[in-house]
């Protein structure tokens, strides 16, 4: 069968199974108002088996938006509160002594759930994030000296306030790189925020209802690994990574003193699944460049550390990939 053949049916295999995303957008769509890419990128990392870091003020309904995605999804949900106080244990469980059999014996923790939401995942001390590190990274827990998988899938939803820095505890780089995605949420649009205050002051009660098994999650992520992705494409994802360690060899010489570190390997890694997802979300068995364009602000822009240089020129981590998207030339 020729490779067009092969993407030919492929799409055609996505354009069927892909119908439950429209159920789930119509599920959201009941308490969520607008925030349309956030529900994108959302459903972007559940199908790329990813994870997502949400950013944005208070009341911007980041909790909200994640809890319905959840609930519009028939899995297991767990909500942790991020607090000073928060021990590794609470997390991941712990070993409790049985008095009446003399043993030992595994008490898992809330992690041990499909979606996982870390709320105000910046409030606990670095020790409790790094317990989250091999729950996100190799989809495991150990417990004394035991190790268990975790359910499939896996997907952990974090939110964090970008503006209250009193009682909070930067995530560290290690852990901020496994989230495929770090989304940024800005306010509403003024007729979006009408539609919001008509809709939650009328006293009516909403819910979402589950409208997709966790099957139907699982054989789409089948689907999304087959997307076809042509070389040219992967040397586009290339260049824009490398761009970000080695600007001086795309004539981004003045990028040089303000950026501290680029972007890793699983830079492009997360880039090309990411892209997938958003052809497979769009009903198509091939990536095309647009789809990198989409989905590459929220992969890279929190795997680059800009340099002092760059905050005295008050100059951000999104500047800087925007400068690295322009100068690539899109194949």
């Amino acid at each position: 069968m020729h490779l067009e053949d092969k993407i030919a049916q492929l799409t055609e295999q996505i354009e069927k199974a892909s119908g439950f995303l429209t159920d789930i957008r119509r599920e959201v769509g009941k308490l969520i108002i607008g925030q349309y890419e956030l529900i994108e990128r959302l459903l972007t990392a559940l199908l790329a088996d990813g994870h997502v870091l949400l950013e944005g003020v208070p009341g911007l309904a980041k909790t909200m938006t994640a809890r319905t995605l959840t609930q519009a999804i028939s899995g297991d949900f767990q909500r942790i509160q991020f607090t000073p106080d928060l021990l590794p244990a609470d997390i991941t469980g712990t070993m409790i002594y049985n008095e009446q059999e003399h043993d030992f014996f595994p008490k898992h923790g809330p992690i041990f759930a499909n979606f996982v939401l870390a709320d105000e995942i910046n409030r606990a001390p670095a020790k409790v994030q790094s317990a989250l590190l091999e729950a996100m990274q190799e989809r495991q827990v150990t417990i004394g000296h035991e190790t268990y998988p975790l359910p499939k899938p896996f997907t952990v939803l974090a939110t964090q306030n970008p503006i209250e820095q009193e009682g909070t505890y930067p995530l560290p780089e290690a852990q901020v790189d496994r989230f495929m995605l770090k989304v940024k949420i800005v306010y509403p649009s003024k007729e979006e925020e009408l539609d919001i205050l008509q809709r939650w002051t009328s006293g009516a009660e909403i819910v979402a209802d589950p409208v997709c098994r966790l099957d139907d999650i699982m054989a789409a992520r089948q689907l999304v690994n087959a997307v076809y992705v042509d070389e040219k494409v992967q040397r586009y994802i290339v260049d824009l990574v490398v761009a970000t360690r080695e600007p001086a060899e795309y004539g981004l010489g003045a990028l040089a003193p303000l950026i501290e570190y680029g972007a890793s390997p699983r830079a492009s890694i997360y880039l090309t699944v990411a892209a997938k997802a958003n052809a497979f979300i769009h009903n198509r068995g091939y990536v095309v460049p647009d789809d990198v364009l989409s989905v590459g602000m929220d992969v890279l822009r929190h795997r680059i550390i800009c340099s002092y240089e760059a905050e005295a020129q008050e100059i951000g981590s999104d500047d800087l990939v925007e400068k690295v998207f322009r100068a690539i030339e899109i194949p």
